[in-house]
């Protein structure tokens, strides 16, 4: 139950009627800078939710390698 071909072409003579053509050129540059700034703050958490997860995961590892060490200096040599 999407929207068909003819009530997308029905809604955009409507608001070319109440904005007209100026306005509604206005209109579509606005949403599109929005929609680019949106998308680029997206992408900026992704990538800090990336760089602190591989902080997080270097700690880790970091921890399981000096756990390890620990584990095989603690047991008696044969």
């Amino acid at each position: 139950m999407g929207i068909g071909f003819r009530e997308l072409l029905i809604i955009l003579v409507i608001a070319l009627v109440l904005f007209g053509a100026k306005r509604l050129r206005s209109v579509g540059s606005d949403l599109g800078t929005a929609v680019r700034g949106f998308k680029k703050a997206v992408n900026e958490g992704d990538d800090e939710a990336t760089r602190q997860l591989n902080d997080l995961t270097g700690k880790d590892a970091e921890f399981k390698e000096s756990a390890d060490a620990a584990k095989s200096d603690s047991k008696p040599n044969a």
